[in-house]
């Protein structure tokens, strides 16, 4: 031990606080000395008294040097305590600690813990660095010979260290009965934190980190690797289990008997104890035996002679091939990723297979790993490519689709205004528009599910939108389902486009009605809903706040489990075929989070099912309910407008003709050019006029946005119109960088484009 005159000497007292702290020392070492005799004071809390005098005497001294006083404290505590300075250089021991560590001069924590735990370097960082942040950290450490229980306090500038070295067994940890298993336990960063003896004696030396141990070798669970050992390389089977904080316990087990070798007696049921799920196999797939690890993941399916075959599936081929290959040893990979049969929930493991031999007689041990995280994320993965691959498709479609569908429609309204009702063409005439209507709308749906719709968003109250909507819902039910709507009697507004939203409410509705062929009630209810903290589920997180909630019922038979979870993926349909397109749900679920909603489900088989949607509650802006009122539509009966000069850029011939004849039919002077280079060469002639730009967004050579800030350096009074096939986002921050310009979707009927022309200029 130090010179306790010389420790005494470094940090005196001042005579009051040497008093307080006698005071209490006295009290401290009368505990200390009754208790072990007899008491009913639990020893934890003499240590925490023990701990907290030596945190007190270090405030006290603004040091941790223990005077006299403390010394005799902590010297009748009998688990070893250190104090130490910030960079972990010892300044007392009690004798505990000196029986148990040895102190030589200016030893260190890591250096006096060494013997006890391989590279105890980080671990001493991470429990300083949070005490350091909390004012205490604790932490068990598995060792080979035992746990290490460390207990470390912040105490002003020094920190108290308490190592209990005959700890039990941390919650969570592995019994002592497994540890006759070699077994090293590795850091997040590689560095081993501790082997058993166990695993010191098969590598024959303690080893600082796990590139040591497995040589420029990639660690692979379940398969049989070479580790590096001081007599050289030796074959182990690896089995790897998570430990927490980012801790993960490696074992060394008996490899699988190669064929021409028997395996030894006590080989299997050394497995039954290990932490990773395992089955022995017969060659004909039959479960010969499991431990317990195995049976807690695939449930009670799993029983001797069941065969694997029913227990799990998705290989994608015979899983009897599979077996035969792997004994024949035809396999280069023998790890495969399968689903469990179980229909509690959904389960994905990874299976390893090793050829093993007993009595001479070939068999096949599986080691199980659970995949279901993974295979989750990889399917989150595949649907967000899958999203994006068919949004990119659909926007393209949408782009060219738009076009003819403007030509067709626009023509088609031309012809209308040659036509009266008694026309004989005119019903012909009315049937092409209304086609025309259903194909937009058929591409709208297309862009819907891949939130790439332009949506024109209003600020409504649910009740006006459903009793709106209420004798159409009504009609699309049929006299077999009852429709009942129920309002929570304080609904505030919510910002959305009214026409996307009676599309999501109609094809919920539709599904409810065919969930019941034999008849029942659909109910619609809209609730105000406040969330004091965020809700979560279905690995999305809503936050905290005020919400509408629209909830959708039915009695129905309800969606199987397995299909739950992929009912908002496009063209997934539980209908027969010509019953549905599998774009009804995908649609809803696309329209809802581009309006930045939420939407669940929840569903029993025979029981019903219920969708309810989240909207977050409109605030209206203050400066909202200053502005004038909006105008009153223009004339949209065919009267001409007040005359202005347009000029027109459209790259398709078809509509940049019907486009120029509805302007010239509302008496607009109409300049047409096919591309932004014509458009340019027009606005050469400085005394030309021109009232408004009308230009297609995406055109070969320049684009719509490129040419028009060109042209408005010269003439920055001009109104825009941009039209364009593809949704409004296309544009994206060019148009907001361009003044006095709105946005047309295509496809547009006349009246469409006259009134926004007509808006633009008055």
């Amino acid at each position: 031990m130090p010179d306790q005159s010389l420790l005494a000497a470094r940090g005196r007292f001042p005579p009051l606080r040497l008093l307080a702290v006698a005071g209490v020392g006295v009290a401290v070492i009368a505990l200390a000395q009754i208790a072990p005799v007899e008491t009913s004071v639990p020893g934890s809390i003499l240590g925490g008294a023990l701990m907290a005098f030596a945190a007190l005497l270090a405030i006290l001294s603004g040091r941790a040097r223990p005077a006299p006083a403390a010394a005799q404290v902590l010297d009748h505590d009998g688990t070893p305590c250190l104090i130490a300075e910030a960079d972990g250089i010892i300044s007392y021991a009690n004798p505990a600690a000196l029986a148990a560590f040895g102190m030589p001069d200016n030893r260190t924590v890591s250096q006096a813990l060494g013997d006890r735990i391989a590279n105890p370097g980080p671990v001493l960082f991470r429990l300083q660095s949070r005490a350091d942040s909390v004012g205490f950290a604790r932490e068990e450490i598995v060792t080979g010979s035992g746990s290490l229980s460390i207990n470390v306090h912040q105490t002003g500038e020094n920190f108290v260290w308490r190592i209990d070295v005959n700890a039990a067994p941390a919650a969570g940890q592995l019994p002592s009965d497994n540890r006759i298993l070699p077994m090293i336990m590795v850091g997040r960063s590689g560095a081993i934190l501790s082997m058993n003896h166990a695993a010191r004696q098969f590598v024959g030396a303690r080893s600082k980190t796990i590139e040591m141990v497995f040589t420029d070798q990639v660690i692979v669970p379940g398969t049989v690797m070479q580790v590096a050992t001081t007599t050289g390389d030796k074959a182990a089977l690896i089995a790897q289990t998570d430990a927490g904080a980012g801790r993960r316990a490696i074992y060394l087990l008996p490899p699988p008997a190669v064929q021409g070798e028997t395996a030894s007696a006590d080989g299997w049921p050394v497995f039954q104890n290990m932490p990773i799920p395992m089955i022995k196999i017969s060659p004909q797939g039959q479960v010969m035996g499991f431990n317990a690890r195995a049976s807690a993941l695939i449930g009670v399916a799993l029983v001797n002679d069941a065969n694997i075959a029913d227990l799990m599936e998705g290989l994608g081929r015979a899983i009897s091939d599979w077996l035969d290959d792997t004994l024949a040893g035809r396999l280069a990979q023998k790890s495969e990723f399968l689903r469990l049969t179980r229909r509690d929930r959904e389960t994905f493991v990874q299976v390893t297979l090793n050829r093993i031999e007993e009595d001479g007689a070939p068999a096949l041990v599986a080691v199980l790993h659970d995949a279901t995280e993974l295979k989750t994320l990889e399917a989150q993965f595949v649907q967000s490519q899958k999203m994006q691959a068919i949004g990119q498709l659909a926007g393209g479609v949408a782009h060219d689709f738009n076009n003819l569908l403007t030509a067709i429609s626009g023509h088609c309204d031309l012809l209308l205004l040659r036509h009266d009702p008694g026309d004989a063409n005119y019903d012909d005439l009315i049937q092409i528009n209304q086609n025309a209507n259903r194909a937009a709308s058929l591409v709208g749906q297309l862009l819907a599910f891949s939130r790439k719709q332009t949506l024109r968003p209003e600020t409504l109250d649910m009740r006006d939108t459903l009793a709106d909507l209420t004798h159409l819902l009504n009609r699309l039910v049929g006299e077999k389902v009852t429709l009942t709507l129920r309002h929570d009697p304080v609904l505030r507004p919510i910002r959305a486009d009214k026409r996307q939203l009676e599309q999501v409410l109609m094809n919920l509705v539709v599904n409810a009605r065919d969930a019941m062929p034999s008849g029942g009630e659909v109910r619609i209810v809209t609730e105000a809903v406040t969330l004091d903290s965020p809700l979560t589920r279905d690995r999305v997180t809503v936050p905290s706040g005020d919400y509408i909630t629209i909830r959708v019922e039915d009695d129905g038979v309800g969606i199987p489990g397995d299909r739950l979870q992929k009912v908002f993926e496009p063209f997934v349909t539980s209908k027969r075929t010509g019953e549905g397109t599998g774009l009804g749900l995908s649609t809803a679920y696309g329209i809802v989070k581009q309006t930045g909603g939420y939407i669940f489900v929840d569903s029993e088989v025979d029981v019903g099912t219920s969708f309810i949607l989240y909207f977050p509650v409109y605030a209206q802006p203050l400066h909202d309910a200053a502005q004038p009122k909006a105008m009153e539509p223009a004339k949209a009966d065919g009267t001409p407008h007040d005359g202005g000069v347009i000029l027109l850029v459209e790259d398709e011939a078809p509509v940049r003709a019907f486009a120029s004849r509805a302007l010239r039919l509302r008496g607009y002077t109409v300049l047409e050019a096919e591309n932004a280079e014509a458009a340019l060469n027009t606005l050469e002639d400085r005394q030309l006029k021109i009232d408004c730009f009308v230009t297609d967004v995406v055109m070969p050579g320049m684009d719509g946005p490129s040419w028009v800030r060109e042209a408005l350096k010269d003439r920055p009074d001009v109104r825009v119109v941009f039209v364009s096939g593809y949704a409004e986002d296309s544009l994206g921050e060019a148009q907001k960088k361009i003044p006095n310009s709105v946005f047309l979707p295509k496809p547009f009927s006349l009246n469409d484009l006259t009134e926004t022309v007509n808006k633009q200029l008055h």
